[in-house]
């Protein structure tokens, strides 16, 4: 005799958190500007259950120096975007990811001597 076990309701994988190819393609662009000044050097992305990461390197070894977060449960709340720095501090957050990594473009900005 052969027993079956029925799970109880539905099983549900949780699902991953991802960047969509219009955010990416964002991101990216500011990405490639920083690292044809030589600023930055390496990336990595991680997708977990409740929050995708895009995380940006000065060298491959180190911490990440800024991290780029999309938490999709805060998005009717303070927003789904925000800049982590080196340090965890917020640097910035929002609904708009093109606002939010402005605070990024400001450190491309340079005075000439």
């Amino acid at each position: 005799m052969v027993v079956q076990i029925q799970p109880r309701g539905p099983e549900r994988i949780p699902e991953k958190v991802a960047f969509d190819r219009k955010e990416l393609a964002v991101i990216l662009t500011i990405y490639g500007r920083m690292v044809a000044a030589g600023e930055w050097r390496d990336y990595g992305i991680s997708l977990l259950s409740d929050v995708a990461i895009f995380s940006i390197f000065r060298r491959s070894a180190e911490h990440p120096i800024y991290r780029v977060e999309k938490r999709p449960k805060l998005a009717q709340r303070q927003g789904q975007y925000a800049v982590i720095g080196m340090d965890g501090r917020i640097l910035k957050r929002g609904h708009d990811l093109k606002t939010v990594l402005r605070v990024l473009e400001r450190k491309l900005i340079r005075a000439v001597d």
